[in-house]
């Protein structure tokens, strides 16, 4: 049990701070319109928080998808970016702003990464999914949920 707990750990938090640290950084240059250096300032806030995040984000997603209980591909993708969202945007909106982001860059960046939750909520609850099962773990997107689950 310690040993898949360990694993659950870090296959979640490889595949967030994989997959965000592009998406997010991204975002902060190009839509929040923040300096490099600010950008880099913001990851390096925001590679810490989000290996505390990682696993409950995990949980979260995990628990969101069996109670709303996705059970055709449309539903699936709009309940995936519904739990990215919920989740992850209060959080970024602490990074920005502690990255030197202010008014309208705080307003744009988070817009913008709302925008980007919807829109990657499914691409990355399938990556996250792909490095749990790189890891021997099996994810509630994975297989067929059923009633009695």
């Amino acid at each position: 049990m310690a040993g898949e707990k360990l694993r659950s750990f870090v296959a979640d938090t490889l595949a967030l701070v994989m997959f965000f640290t592009i998406v997010s950084g991204l975002n902060e240059r190009f839509i929040a319109g923040m300096s490099w250096s600010e950008v880099a300032l913001s990851r390096s806030i925001g590679a810490p928080l989000m290996v505390i995040t990682a696993r409950p984000y995990g949980y979260w997603r995990d628990w969101f998808l069996k109670r709303t209980g996705p059970g055709s591909h449309g539903l699936t993708l709009i309940m995936d970016s519904i739990a990215l969202l919920a989740f992850q945007v209060p959080i970024y909106v602490i990074i920005i702003f502690a990255s030197g982001a202010r008014g309208m860059g705080v307003v744009t960046g988070t817009l913008g990464f709302a925008g980007l939750m919807l829109i990657l909520g499914r691409p990355y609850g399938l990556w996250l999914e792909f490095v749990r099962g790189r890891f021997g773990l099996a994810g509630p997107g994975q297989k067929p949920m059923s009633l009695g689950s």
